[in-house]
C-alpha cells in the first residue's frame, strides 16, 4: 500500500500568484507527488507525496525555480515568537526603506514637475533651467530610489531570467524602460545642450509606490494572522512543577513531561492538559470551545492547556504536553486551514499561470501599435509602462486565501475548527443538515423521569430490582437507573442478554425481565393493563420505556429521557432561517424520534436506523441532489460523517483531531452550527468580492493604460497614478478580507 506523507513549506520570495503558480508547477512535476497548494497569503505550501520523493528533492524543485524552501511541520510558541520577530523587524526594515523611497522620489518629481506647475525655484536653483544640470540631478536622485527598491527589482530580474516572470518583474521593465529611455536623453542632453524627455520621475514614483503598497499590504495581512496569534500566546512560558512533599519549582513549560504533577494558582494559565489531583476552580475555556461561561473544575476532572483558572488552586497531573495537547492540535488544524486552497480559487490559479506573460505581450503589442499609427516615442513609451505598471496578478493571488485565513480564524476564536478550505466552500453550499439525536440535539445523558409500580409495590423497590439486573451492562440506560436508584443492588444469577429487546437474571430463584415492549409481548403478558397504557402515554411524550416484568406477571415501568440541549430548539430555528432543511437521524423508535423532532421543530424524521445504515442514508439524500452536512459525535457516526458533503463533529473541547470531520465544534453547543454555516456564507461572498474586484480592477485598468480613453478625448494614464492604483488594489483585496471580523456570530 503506497504511503502518503504530508509536509508543511515555508516559502520565500514570492510577491505574487504568479509566483506561487511557478512553486506549484514545479513541485508537482516531481514524480510520486499527488497534492501541491501552494498560498500566497500564508507564504506556505502544503504537499502530499510518497515515499519515492524526499523532503530535499521537493526543497531542490522549490529552489530551481527561483525561490526557497524550509520544512514547518511544526509550529510550537518558541519558534511562533520567533517568525513574529523576524516578521515585526522585516517589516521595520521595509518601512525605512519605503520612507527614504517616498522622499526621494517625491524630491525628484518636484524638480521634474515643479517647471511644469509654475513653481518659482530660488535663484542658487537657477541651474534647474539648464538641460544638462537638470537632467543629472533628476539622475542624482533617482538612483537612491532604486537602491531602496533593489530587492523588487533582483527579484523581478531573477524571476525574468529564469523565464517565470511575476509582479517585480512587470515594475522592472516598466521602470527599466522609462530609465532607460531617460538615461539615453540625458546622454543627448549633456552632448547637445537641448532640452530632451526625461521619466526619471515615473520610474522612481512607480518604484516607490509599488513599495508603500506592499508594505500596507504586508501590514494588513499581519492583521488576517491574529487568530493563531492569539491561541499560541495562550500558554505561558513557566510552570510550577511539584517537586517534593508539595514544594514547587519554576520551571519552563517546554521540560514538563505527561505524569509530572503542577501547581496553577488563581489567575494563571493551566501550561498542558491534565487532570485535576485536589483543588477547586472554574476555568475560563472561551479559547477553547467559544463558550463565555466558566466551567467549574476538581478532583478528576479535565483542564486543558491555555484555559485559565479563576479563583482556586489546582494540583493536576499533566496527560498530554508539547504538540499532543488540545490547544496545539487546534493551532494545528487551523494553520493547515489558512494554508489550504478553497475549490473557488481554481480559475484565479489558472488566469494567474498565463497572466504575466499575457501582459508583457499586451503592453509591448499596445506600445508597436501607437508608435506604428503616428505617435511619439514617448507617447509610446508610457502605454508600455503604464500597462506593465496597472495589471496586478497580487490582487488576483490574494483574494481567496486571505478571506480564509480571516473566515478561518474567527471561526477558530468561536471554537469552530475548519479542517480546510473546501470544507469551508462546501458547507455554504449545504442545503440538508442531518443531525444525530443522542448528544447532539439531546445531552447524551439519559436520565430516569417516572417509575410506575403495579399496586402494592414500592417504585423504589422497582428500581432497585431494575438496577441490580442492569449492574453488569454498560449500556447508557442501565447507567441512568444505577443512578437513580438509592438502595443497595442485590445478588443475581443466571445473566443473559436478549438483543433488540432487553436483559434476563435470576434474583433469589425468581426469573425476573427488563425490556421493552417486544419482550413483554414475547413474555404473552397483558398488553392492555393501566400500567402498559400509562406507558404509552409516555412514549408519545418522547421517553424510552422499560417493563420490569417476571414470568407471569408485569411489576412496574421505568420512563427515561435524553434532555434536550438548553440551545437545541434556538439552533435548529437558526439553521431554517438560513434556509437549510433539517433531517433527524436516529435508532430510536419512531414515537419517541417524532416526539423529540416535534420539540425543535424538526423538518424530517428517519428513525430506527442502526449506525451502519446511517451513511447509506446519507448517500440517499444525496442522490436527491441535496448538499448534505451530516453532525454526529464523531464515533459511531463516523461513515456517515465521511460520506457527507461535509462532516461536523460536536467535540468536548478536549478531542479535536476526529479524522472522519471536516469540521470540529468543539464545544457541544448546536448552535455553534449555525454559526458555522453563516460566516462560511460570509467567507464565500467575500471571496467572490475579492475576485470580481480583481478581474474588474484588470479588465478596467488594462485598457486604460492602453489609451482607450484618448478616443473619447481623454487624458492617457500617467504611469505613477497607475502604481498608485496597481498598490491600492492588493491592499483593498486584504481590508475587503478583514471585513469577516466584523461578523457577528449570535
Amino acid at each position: 500500500m503506497r504511503q502518503i506523507e504530508k509536509d508543511n513549506f515555508a516559502i520565500e520570495g514570492m510577491v505574487c500568484a504568479s509566483c506561487a503558480q511557478t512553486v506549484e508547477k514545479a513541485v508537482a512535476q516531481l514524480p510520486d507527488v499527488s497534492e501541491v497548494a501552494v498560498n500566497l497569503a500564508t507564504k506556505s505550501m502544503q504537499v502530499e507525496h510518497g515515499s519515492q520523493v524526499s523532503v530535499q528533492k521537493i526543497m531542490q524543485a522549490v529552489k530551481n525555480a527561483g525561490y526557497a524552501a524550509t520544512l514547518s511541520n511544526t509550529l510550537d510558541q518558541a519558534e511562533f515568537e520567533a517568525k513574529q520577530a523576524q516578521t515585526k523587524a522585516r517589516l521595520l526594515h521595509k518601512k525605512h526603506q519605503t520612507i527614504g523611497a517616498l522622499i526621494f522620489a517625491g524630491a525628484l518629481l518636484l524638480v521634474a514637475m515643479g517647471p511644469m506647475m509654475g513653481l518659482a525655484f530660488p535663484h542658487f536653483l537657477d541651474v534647474m533651467h539648464s538641460p544638462k544640470s537638470a537632467s543629472l540631478i533628476q539622475l542624482a536622485l533617482v538612483l537612491p530610489v532604486l537602491w531602496f527598491g533593489k530587492d523588487y527589482l533582483i527579484t523581478g530580474a531573477k524571476a525574468l531570467f529564469a523565464r517565470h516572470p511575476n509582479m517585480d518583474s512587470l515594475v522592472l521593465m516598466g521602470s527599466g524602460a522609462a530609465l532607460l529611455y531617460s538615461l539615453v536623453n540625458t546622454y543627448l542632453a549633456v552632448v547637445t545642450r537641448h532640452h530632451h524627455d526625461l521619466y526619471y520621475e515615473a520610474a522612481g514614483m512607480i518604484i516607490a509606490l509599488v513599495m508603500l503598497g506592499k508594505y500596507f499590504e504586508d501590514l494588513s495581512k499581519q492583521k488576517t494572522n491574529f487568530a493563531l496569534t492569539s491561541l499560541l500566546t495562550l500558554v505561558p512560558k513557566k510552570a510550577l512543577l511539584v517537586v517534593d512533599e508539595g514544594k514547587t519549582k519554576e520551571v519552563p513549560v517546554a521540560e514538563l513531561k505527561v505524569g509530572d504533577t503542577f501547581l496553577v494558582q488563581a489567575g494563571q494559565s493551566i501550561p498542558v492538559d491534565g487532570i485535576v489531583l485536589a483543588g477547586e476552580t472554574t476555568v475560563d475555556e472561551s479559547m477553547l470551545t467559544g463558550e463565555s461561561l466558566p466551567v467549574a473544575k476538581s478532583t478528576g476532572d479535565l483542564v486543558s492547556a491555555g484555559t485559565v483558572s479563576q479563583v482556586g488552586q489546582l494540583t493536576c497531573r499533566a496527560t498530554r504536553v508539547g504538540s499532543q495537547t488540545a490547544l496545539s492540535q487546534i493551532v494545528a488544524l487551523v494553520a493547515k486551514a489558512q494554508g489550504s486552497k478553497a475549490p473557488i480559487a481554481r480559475l484565479a490559479d489558472q488566469i494567474a499561470g498565463y497572466f504575466v506573460p499575457v501582459i508583457m505581450v499586451i503592453a509591448t503589442l499596445g506600445a508597436l501599435a501607437w508608435l506604428l499609427t503616428g505617435h511619439s516615442l514617448g507617447f509610446s513609451l508610457t502605454i508600455f509602462v503604464s500597462v506593465l505598471v496597472i495589471a496586478c496578478p497580487c490582487a488576483l493571488g490574494l483574494a481567496t486565501p486571505t478571506a480564509i485565513m480571516v473566515g478561518t480564524g474567527k471561526a477558530a476564536k468561536a471554537g469552530i475548527l475548519f479542517k480546510n478550505g473546501t470544507a469551508l466552500e462546501q458547507l455554504s453550499q449545504v442545503t440538508t443538515v442531518v443531525l444525530d439525536k443522542t448528544g447532539t440535539i439531546t445531552q447524551g445523558k439519559p436520565t430516569v423521569t417516572d417509575v410506575l409500580a403495579k399496586p402494592g409495590l414500592d417504585p423504589a423497590t422497582i428500581l432497585q430490582l431494575a438496577a441490580s439486573l442492569e449492574f453488569y451492562t454498560k449500556h447508557p440506560l442501565a447507567h441512568a437507573i444505577l443512578q437513580a436508584s438509592t438502595a443497595e443492588t442485590l445478588p443475581v444469577s443466571d445473566f443473559e442478554t436478549l438483543p433488540g429487546r432487553g436483559l434476563t437474571a435470576k434474583i433469589d430463584g425468581l426469573t425476573y425481565f427488563l425490556g421493552n415492549h417486544k419482550l413483554l409481548v414475547e413474555q404473552k403478558l397483558p398488553t392492555e393493563t393501566p400500567l402498559v397504557k400509562q406507558a404509552r402515554s409516555l412514549t408519545q411524550a418522547g421517553k424510552t420505556v422499560m417493563f420490569l416484568s417476571t414470568e407471569k406477571d408485569l411489576l412496574g415501568v421505568i420512563a427515561v429521557q435524553d434532555p434536550l440541549k438548553q440551545d437545541s430548539r434556538r439552533a435548529i430555528a437558526q439553521l431554517h432561517k438560513l434556509g437549510v432543511k433539517t433531517v433527524m437521524l436516529t435508532g430510536d423508535n419512531e414515537k419517541t424520534a417524532q416526539a423529540i423532532a416535534k420539540q425543535v421543530q424538526i423538518s424530517e424524521v428517519i428513525s430506527d436506523v442502526l449506525p451502519a445504515d446511517k451513511a447509506e442514508t446519507v448517500l440517499e439524500l444525496q442522490a436527491k441532489r441535496q448538499k448534505v452536512a451530516m453532525v454526529g459525535d464523531g464515533i459511531n457516526d463516523a461513515p456517515a460523517l465521511a460520506n457527507a458533503d461535509v462532516g461536523v463533529a460536536i467535540g468536548n473541547g478536549t478531542d479535536v483531531a476526529i479524522d472522519s470531520a471536516d469540521v470540529v465544534l468543539m464545544n457541544s453547543d448546536l448552535s455553534s452550527l449555525a454559526q458555522a454555516l453563516l460566516l462560511s456564507h460570509k467567507t464565500l461572498v467575500n471571496i467572490k468580492e475579492n475576485l470580481f474586484w480583481a478581474f474588474f480592477y484588470n479588465c478596467l485598468g488594462i485598457p486604460v493604460a492602453l489609451g482607450v480613453l484618448t478616443f473619447f478625448g481623454g487624458p492617457l494614464l500617467d504611469p505613477m497614478i497607475a502604481a498608485l492604483c496597481m498598490s491600492f488594489s492588493s491592499v483593498s483585496v486584504v481590508l475587503n478580507a478583514l471585513r469577516l471580523n466584523r461578523v457577528k456570530l449570535n
